[in-house]
């Protein structure tokens, strides 16, 4: 049988029918709700109230704790709620947390209670990098090995529908609506995410938890850093998406002052186009993971990421050509969501179940610290060599990754070999 075979496609139906897969997917949706709220619709309800630019400003700082989550992650390892399980249990009890903080800011005014709607965005922050710790812990612990990648892909798929809704929808209907509805709409938007934290299984493999707060914090470093190639393991996490960082930080500016495309243009094909490419992108690449296996997919996946990178280069050449820009960045971004799904597969796949909240908070800050760092460069670059060299530099940064997971093959194949196992072991 081929590799779109019937019976696949019909396999590929089942697992999307998958209660395990069902419920990472509105708790993805869960996850990304919350981000719009305290962000760009928070900025926009602000702006059109009159307040200053400079307390907008401030306000971004609200964000904060979405880069500090690993801080208190080993709390949420170390303690459970006495109810639905370990993760279940912290989940649902947040998403209540947040369900009543959008409500509140709703009722509040940005412009009369400037100090009272920072106060509760910076707590709806918190709470939803809180819920972000415990999903991302959940799904690693209650997904098997072969439905990482697929579980990756529906949860990236609920997670920018759900952007999409606090974001975009949330501004259309705020005109008709007023903010104030429009949030309490939000806030009861979030039952999606209470359901599928009370009806979703638990993890079939039932693991100790740390057994004190000291364990709970230095655990999760020991307990990695025991691994053979550790730091190639952390060099790897940097490295792997560096390259498509590279190019993102600036694909925007690229192309309203490189070829020369209207923000309008930009909007639909860069923005839209690009989010339904990055969505199927993920699903595929889901998909083809649990056929593949972990380092095929990532090397297949890498290579094409950064391949990627050339189409900005041959758009930078050509100029204003409609149908490069359309095929540019729906290449772009369909390989990086294929990426996306084998890297947020590896790093789960990285994870000890005993440290998953911790673990995975900490390897994916690491994993952030490349597109936080290529920004600065990106323009410097941009600027001195033009925008042909400049994407070309960004094919160039793809290569070391790739170039470390080849050695690492071994590594990652007995990574594979160990999860299997652990599959096999639980499930029996």
């Amino acid at each position: 049988m081929g590799p779109f075979s019937s019976e696949k496609y019909i396999g590929t139906l089942r697992s999307l029918a998958n209660r395990r897969i069902a419920t990472v997917a509105f708790l993805g949706f869960s996850s990304g709700l919350p981000l719009a709220l305290t962000g760009g619709t928070l900025q926009a309800w602000m702006t059109i109230e009159g307040v200053d630019l400079k307390t907008i400003g401030i306000f971004s700082l609200v964000g904060l704790p979405y880069a500090l989550k690993f801080f208190w992650a080993p709390l949420l390892d170390r303690y459970a709620l006495p109810f639905l399980g370990r993760r279940r249990g912290w989940i649902l009890g947040i998403q209540i947390a947040m369900m009543i903080l959008i409500t509140l800011l709703g009722l509040t005014s940005p412009k009369e209670t400037p100090l009272l709607v920072a106060l509760l965005a910076l707590l709806l922050t918190f709470t939803s990098a809180s819920q972000d710790i415990v999903i991302d812990a959940y799904r690693t612990d209650v997904l098997r090995e072969k439905e990482r990648g697929l579980g990756v892909a529906v949860s990236v798929m609920g997670y920018r529908i759900a952007m999409l809704t606090s974001g975009a929808l949330a501004l259309i209907l705020a005109g008709p609506l007023g903010w104030r509805l429009t949030y309490l709409l939000m806030a009861g938007l979030m039952i999606a995410g209470t359901m599928a934290s009370i009806f979703g299984p638990e993890p079939e493999e039932l693991v100790r938890p740390p057994q004190s707060l000291k364990e709970a914090i230095s655990g999760p470093l020991a307990e990695f850093f025991e691994r053979p190639a550790a730091w190639s393991f952390l060099a790897l996490i940097v490295l792997y998406k560096i390259g498509d960082a590279f190019a993102g930080s600036l694909t925007t500016a690229f192309l309203i002052r490189g070829p020369g495309f209207s923000i309008g243009e930009v909007g639909t094909i860069n923005k839209g186009l690009g989010l339904i490419a990055t969505i199927l992108g993920a699903l595929y690449g889901g998909v083809m993971l649990a056929r593949l296996g972990l380092y095929r997919s990532l090397m297949i996946f890498g290579i094409l990421q950064a391949i990627s990178n050339l189409s900005f280069m041959v758009l930078a050449y050509a100029g204003k050509v409609y149908s490069l820009m359309v095929a540019a960045v729906a290449f772009e971004n369909l390989a990086g969501g294929m990426g996306t799904a084998a890297f947020v597969a590896f790093l789960m796949a990285l994870c000890n179940r005993r440290y998953t909240a911790t673990q995975f908070a900490l390897l994916s800050a690491l994993a952030s610290l490349g597109r936080i760092f290529v920004g600065p460069p990106s323009g410097y670059l941009s600027h001195e060599v033009g925008w042909v060299v400049f994407f070309f530099m960004t094919f160039l940064a793809a290569l070391p990754g790739l170039f470390l997971l080849y050695m690492m093959r071994q590594n990652i194949l007995s990574l594979e070999f160990m999860q299997s196992a652990d599959d096999k072991s639980s499930s029996s």
